[in-house]
């Protein structure tokens, strides 16, 4: 028998199965996590999603910083959140994944100024979407956090001033209580945000 015919409908190695349509479906924000450690190889894949992720003329604008160590993510929750909103949930988060900016001057200022299209935003909004639904697939919850203060978060991950965080994404395995939760039904309708031509 034909190897390559038998297997052609089985998932790629490393892979689960589930198609794009059931992840991004099961994809919740995640506010309660287990305390327990995410293997560095679930991290890395995740990371590596985002890496592939497309942007404008290539330029790769996103850096990510991975917070693990519990009084580093601790400071990112009491000095580098806006206040206002209590999070201190993610404080419990085992990991804290810091998504910056580090703009080219070409694609980023000058493509802007033409087009008015703000594209380092929409590229780390691309490899951050990456990130989380292949968190997802390995069962991990994610939560984006941009309510935040990009200078202190910078000084915490010690980054350069051309470096300029965005968004903090928390990683972990959900709770038993988050684990019930469905994704949310406050989505609007195709009929509310779609205009066909």
């Amino acid at each position: 028998m034909d190897r390559t015919a038998e297997n052609a409908g089985d998932p790629a190695p490393g892979r689960t199965g589930t198609s794009v349509a059931e992840v991004v479906a099961r994809r919740v924000s995640c506010r309660a996590y287990k305390t327990d450690p995410v293997p560095e190889a679930h991290l890395l894949q995740i990371l590596e999603a985002a890496r592939l992720a497309p942007s404008a003329c290539n330029q790769q604008p996103w850096r990510f910083a991975v917070v693990r160590e519990p009084g580093l993510r601790r400071r990112i929750v009491e000095e580098g959140f806006l206040p206002g909103i209590k999070m201190t949930w993610a404080i419990d988060a085992p990991v804290h994944v810091v998504v910056g900016m580090e703009t080219s001057f070409l694609t980023h200022s000058l493509g802007a100024s033409v087009s008015g299209v703000d594209y380092p935003w929409v590229d780390i909004g691309i490899a951050g979407e990456h990130l989380v639904l292949a968190a997802t697939e390995l069962g991990l919850g994610t939560c984006w956090i941009g309510w935040i203060k990009p200078k202190a978060i910078a000084r915490i991950v010690d980054w350069p001033r051309s470096m300029k965080p965005v968004v903090v994404i928390t990683v972990g395995y959900p709770s038993e209580a988050e684990l019930g939760k469905l994704p949310t039904s406050r989505r609007k309708a195709l009929d509310e945000i779609v205009r066909w031509f």
